[in-house]
């Protein structure tokens, strides 16, 4: 019996209920649809909408409920979706009763409760995923990346750095993406319980009363923007988005470093696959599976965006189609960082070869000059010669003598040979963010005091 068949002379055609029914995605917030219901069962009573009696037999029912689903309990088709077949079964279990349980209140409110209900909880629980990454990036930059390697631009050797300042750069990334989760969640933690339809309802409702026993800071203030909005998922969405490219560049350099030809981490048996023909392959799987979801996520957001272009307000069955990219989405990302957070916990950080004389030491020679009074972009270019002579004679730097570094300019000295010192180079970017030993610490102190629970 469908909720409208007071109207209607008969049910919908099977193949109709088999393509509009959504209790293949809706099932996944059958809690949040009992929790909803029980808080609103508690409301009609309090206004004198429901005796206590009947208060009491409604909540029983519902645990009945939540008993069934959390044992197994599939609805059939004919449900539609997790509202209906949560009131079907109710009616099942405590007889007619169960039908003033929809009082003041529309599927349309309803399903807007439990998706902000669903969707408040795992961002919560994706933000201290998060907060865990980055205070594992943190405690390996620390610990165990107090070791010199290229630093680059265009993916070409530029200076030397701390490998734990790349470390602690994707740190910070990190962290500004558990800001916009907890920021998300301010809208998201809104009450639309009491909208009804779109237009509210005559009876005695107290929808303060339902947003605080549902643990919402607040309520909707409109009823047709409750139950019509959607850009509270299209944000999370959007947050997830901006994860999942910072994910993925960051699965980019863990392929890139693995490499032989980088040479920087060796990733763990855990996290890394073999070949069924190379037996010498250590393949990075996890990270480029990671970079592959990206692309699902991205995916879902344009979904999104593209289902709520130009609806009229307030409902439209269209929207129906909204959680298949929110929860998979939210899901994707969740897994994809906690997968993130093993490889970085586990990878064995590898001493590089060493950065002696490298050119990537070039422009130490220019701050050099500098240093010393000569206008910067003229020590820039007396550098590129030097550098230009050391390729075509194949050497580095430090091969180069004293008598030869003044027949580029007398302002070259004897303390030109540690001043190319790769430590020494790195220790001298002290200015605040940079690369320097000191700052490593600082920035670490920041992270842990803003994320340590």
């Amino acid at each position: 019996m469908a909720l409208w068949d007071g109207r209607f002379e008969g049910g919908p055609a099977v193949e109709m209920q088999s393509f509009g029914e959504s209790l293949g995605v809706d099932l996944q917030m059958w809690e949040e649809d009992i929790t909803g219901s029980k808080a609103h069962a508690q409301m009609l009573q309090s206004v004198g909408l429901l005796s206590s009696e009947e208060l009491q037999l409604i909540l029983s029912g519902l645990d009945l409920v939540a008993d069934d689903l959390r044992n197994g309990w599939v609805p059939g088709v004919e449900d539609e979706d997790i509202h209906m077949a949560v009131e079907g079964r109710l009616h099942l279990k405590i007889g007619d009763v169960a039908g003033k349980l929809h009082t003041a209140r529309s599927r349309n409110d309803q399903v807007a409760t439990d998706v902000r209900l669903w969707l408040r909880r795992r961002l919560a629980l994706l933000e201290r995923s998060v907060k865990r990454l980055v205070l594992v990036l943190v405690q390996r930059a620390v610990q165990d990346a107090r070791v010199l390697v290229p630093g680059y631009t265009h993916l070409q050797r530029g200076q030397p750095i701390w490998f734990a300042h790349q470390l602690l750069a994707h740190a910070w990334s990190f962290s500004r993406d558990a800001e916009r989760l907890r920021d998300c969640l301010r809208r998201v933690n809104k009450s639309p319980l009491g909208a009804a339809a779109m237009a509210g309802t005559p009876h005695p409702i107290d929808r303060n009363k339902t947003a605080d026993i549902l643990g919402f800071d607040g309520v909707m203030e409109n009823a047709m923007d409750a139950v019509s909005a959607r850009d509270h998922m299209q944000e999370s969405l959007a947050a997830l988005s901006i994860l999942a490219s910072h994910l993925s560049r960051l699965s980019t350099e863990i392929i890139l470093w693995s490499t032989k030809e980088f040479s920087r981490v060796r990733l763990s048996d855990d996290w890394s696959t073999g070949s069924s023909i190379m037996p010498q392959k250590r393949n990075p799987d996890a990270a480029e599976l990671i970079r592959g979801k990206t692309g699902r996520i991205y995916g879902s957001l344009t979904n999104l965006l593209t289902l709520t272009k130009g609806l009229p307000m307030a409902y439209n069955r269209d929207l129906q189609e909204d959680r298949n990219a929110l929860f998979d989405s939210v899901r994707t990302a969740a897994a994809s960082v906690s997968v993130m957070t093993g490889c970085i916990s586990s990878m064995q950080i590898l001493e590089p070869p060493p950065l002696e004389g490298d050119l990537l030491l070039a422009t130490e020679i220019a701050d050099y000059l500098s240093s010393k009074g000569l206008p910067f972009r003229e020590a820039h270019h007396i550098t590129g010669r030097i550098v230009k002579r050391c390729e075509q004679e194949g050497i580095g730097l430090h091969q180069l003598s004293l008598a030869e570094y003044k027949e580029y300019h007398d302002l070259f000295e004897a303390d030109v040979i540690s001043w190319l010192r790769p430590e020494a180079a790195v220790e001298r970017r002290n200015s605040r963010g940079g690369t320097a030993w000191s700052q490593i610490e600082r920035q670490a102190q920041m992270l842990r005091a803003t994320f340590s629970d």
